[in-house]
């Protein structure tokens, strides 16, 4: 198989030539050798890699956890439990920032329900309410 440079690896992969570089610095990818010329030859099959890092990208993990996925690809020992295990760590953590976007939800609901859109900022209940000291959320609950 031919090398590719990063372009194509970019192209191929459907990410920016930085977000290539990015991710060399990560770790995630590792640094190809370079032609005589200096460029990148990287192997084919790092666009497969990079392309495992935005699917799981999309499912919320973070790029330390896509680190840790990535390893544990690698690993030989590795058993499905633990690559579960990490799955269900994942969507406990979206679960509670659901929770905590609900939360904020409800609380700028309220906060705009008293706003009557009437007056100057200085009247305005959003803007006074966020001046408080106490929790915004707690004020309105």
């Amino acid at each position: 198989m031919k090398p590719m440079s990063i372009g194509q690896v970019a192209h191929r992969a459907g990410i920016g030539v930085e977000t290539v570089r990015f991710y060399e610095r990560r770790g995630l990818i590792d640094e190809p050798p370079r032609s005589a010329a200096g460029y990148r030859e990287y192997p084919e099959a790092i666009v497969s890699r990079i392309r495992f890092i935005k699917r799981a990208k999309e499912l919320g993990f973070t790029l330390k956890e896509i680190k840790e996925l990535l390893s544990l690809r690698l690993d030989p020992t590795t058993t499905c439990a633990e690559v579960r295990s990490r799955a269900e760590a994942k969507i406990a953590d979206i679960e509670a920032r659901v929770r905590s976007l609900r939360k904020m939800k409800k609380a700028l609901v309220k906060l705009t329900a008293a706003c009557s859109g009437r007056g100057t900022s200085s009247e305005c209940p959003i803007l006074e309410a966020l001046d408080q000291e106490k929790e915004v959320g707690c004020k309105f609950n």
